[in-house]
């Protein structure tokens, strides 16, 4: 395993420098797409101690090992040796957020997560007005909703089966099915929301 390391080390690497970027996008994709060292091994054809090695900064990565390790994540080349430019904390501005609203303005979603990378869980804000309903779509196969209702009250139905929610009340189900909100109340509902999808 040592020598292993060892022998994929040598020949083109990339620039000193370039040594804990790589390790530190290499471990984000890698969690991000939920897979062991082990795993990733398998698919990339790069030992389980060399990856290691390359998320500690311990070893400088030859171009064609980090070509390995893009092509098994499926991500540009560019994804494991550029700096993030999204900063590890960031502030969305209420006035600059991203939001879209139904057709009469009865719904609004706002979207309170970066859009500058793929992900598999989103969080939103939802504001519905007084006695309105919002249909929703199945989405796509396994996504789930978490809702929490911060004011108003709502009535939730999933498919066949029917929720009140009031202010404080939160709701988890499976929103690859239709689904509904509507606000009988006089007040606006106003909703935090975290979409899952596998």
């Amino acid at each position: 395993m040592q020598q292993e390391a060892v022998t994929e080390a040598t020949g083109d690497e990339l620039d000193q420098d370039l040594t804990p970027v790589v390790g530190a996008n290499l471990k984000r994709l890698r969690v991000k797409r939920g897979l062991s060292l082990e795993r990733l091994a398998k698919a990339s054809g790069v030992s389980r101690a060399m990856l290691g090695q390359i998320e500690l900064g311990q070893s400088t990565p030859t171009i064609n090992i980090v070509w390995k390790i893009a092509r098994s994540l499926a991500v540009p080349f560019s994804a494991l040796i550029s700096h993030r430019a999204r900063p590890r904390a960031a502030v969305f501005e209420a006035q600059s957020a991203k939001v879209l609203s139904s057709a009469d303005g009865s719904f609004v979603s706002r979207a309170l997560f970066p859009f500058d990378e793929p992900r598999n869980v989103e969080f939103y804000e939802l504001r519905l007005a007084p006695r309105s309903r919002e249909l929703a779509e199945p989405h796509a196969a396994g996504t789930t909703e978490n809702l929490v209702l911060s004011q108003g009250t709502l009535h939730l139905r999933v498919e066949a089966e029917r929720f009140v929610l009031r202010a404080g009340d939160a709701a988890y189900f499976e929103a690859d099915v239709p689904h509904e909100y509507h606000n009988p109340g006089e007040v606006e509902a106003v909703m935090y929301l975290v979409m899952t999808y596998v």
